[in-house]
């Protein structure tokens, strides 16, 4: 004869689960059919736990119905191939000095080495994950950036600036049940070259022109904090507004991801989130519990008491 406490105990330590999955239901109802674009970057990108971790989290959305779009870069690994390759890596501006012949090399970085191995974590999940770049189909154009410093122009080099988007190719990979995995190299507007863009632009870029409901931005650090480094308190949700008065105090490390979430929420998406990569699945505790991590940026017409 079976002992009946046992199935109580089987029971008891179910429901947490359960419970779990029901707080994920008002979220999945909400973000059902929506495009997220999702900058995979950090930590997240070397760390092979965290790279299956996410791999994970985007092919959870996928399943659970939303529409991910992924977007990287790959500072790290460029700067290691560049070593390799006897280039030196230098930065003006908070940006990569890209001659022609790093230009060749973060070309082959980006679509040839860090791509493929985030399409083939992705893979691993079912025929999901299809590999472009921002030169495929138009997706992305760019003209030459040049940085102020101390009031002068500077050339940087194969630092693109970007033009214009087309989301064609994105939108048909995603009608067809696809998960896009964009490499942050634009197309040139005025010559037969490509350029080197920040891959954090580029996201904001793509979910803007997608109408995308979320950008969710992921990065080494908790979110933006209040009043660093004398305090380590995480400001959970702020206003475009408000936004925008603190980027002249932020870490240059900071300014392109937020000038990114701005440019999407006043370019019609709902949400931009900084998140934590180092934590794994950060993406799901974002998109899918009450409490949510990370840094919220929402449009300035939103009032502060709605935190979807």
């Amino acid at each position: 004869m079976s002992n009946p406490s046992h199935g109580s105990t089987r029971r008891h330590t179910a429901l947490p689960k359960a419970q779990i999955l029901i707080e994920a239901l008002p979220w999945l109802t909400r973000h059902n059919g929506k495009t997220v674009v999702v900058k995979f970057g950090g930590n997240a990108m070397i760390d092979e736990e965290l790279k299956a971790a996410f791999a994970q989290d985007i092919v959870f959305l996928h399943h659970a119905g939303l529409k991910p779009v992924v977007v990287h870069g790959g500072g790290p690994q460029i700067s290691a191939a560049l070593d390799r390759h006897g280039i030196v890596s230098e930065f003006k501006a908070g940006l990569r000095v890209t001659t022609e012949d790093a230009m060749d090399v973060v070309r082959m970085v980006l679509a040839g080495q860090v791509q493929r191995e985030l399409v083939g974590l992705l893979n691993q999940h079912g025929p999901l994950a299809v590999g472009l770049t921002g030169e495929d189909a138009h997706t992305i154009t760019a003209t030459k950036h040049q940085p102020e410093i101390d009031g002068e122009l500077v050339d940087i080099g194969r630092v693109g600036e970007i033009t214009a988007i087309d989301t064609g190719a994105i939108e048909a990979l995603l009608a067809d049940g696809r998960i896009p995995v964009v490499s942050s190299i634009a197309r040139s507007q005025d010559d037969h070259h490509v350029y080197n863009v920040n891959a954090d632009t580029a996201a904001a870029a793509l979910a803007a022109a997608l109408g995308a409901e979320t950008l969710m931005v992921l990065t080494d650090v908790e979110g933006l904090y209040e009043d660093w480094p004398n305090s380590d308190e995480v400001i959970s949700r702020l206003t475009a507004g408000q936004l925008e008065k603190l980027l002249p105090e932020l870490a240059s490390g900071m300014v392109p991801k937020m000038e990114g979430c701005l440019h999407a929420v006043r370019n019609g998406v709902n949400t931009a989130r900084v998140i934590d990569g180092r934590v794994q699945h950060s993406i799901l505790l974002e998109i899918f519990t009450d409490e949510g991590i990370g840094t919220m940026v929402v449009p300035d017409d939103e009032e502060a008491g709605d935190d979807a």
